[in-house]
């Protein structure tokens, strides 16, 4: 069972950037694709990045491509999600997700950007 943390949220604005934490125990880290998903007030969650668990490959929605950045040590069993140029747009519940035939999700961190 693997268990995920997330931290990193708040509130910032519009132009800003955060860096979005997610700590993962109880599995095999190094195994799994680890990935980031974020959920808007009013609309379903969505898919916001991804990194493979062998060739380390990075996917990205179009609306953060250029701006977001996922990146994974294994050695910290730890993802990260940087965040910069940030729009209002972007606020919603940043949700770590980690895959391998299974889904586990973290409880979710809030960032919220301002105008």
């Amino acid at each position: 069972q693997v268990q995920l943390v997330e931290s990193g949220g708040g509130l910032v604005q519009a132009g800003g950037s955060l860096r979005l934490s997610c700590a993962a125990s109880g599995g095999t880290f190094s195994n799994y694709n680890m990935a980031w998903f974020r959920q808007a007030p009013g609309k379903e969650r969505e898919f916001v990045a991804v990194k493979t668990w062998n060739s380390g490959s990075t996917r990205y929605t179009d609306s953060v491509k250029g701006r977001f950045t996922i990146s994974r040590d294994n050695a910290k069993n730890t993802v990260y999600l940087q965040m910069n140029s940030l729009k209002p747009e972007d606020t919603a519940v940043y949700y770590c997700n980690a895959n391998r035939g299974m889904d586990y999700w973290g409880k979710g961190t809030l960032v919220t950007v301002s105008s």
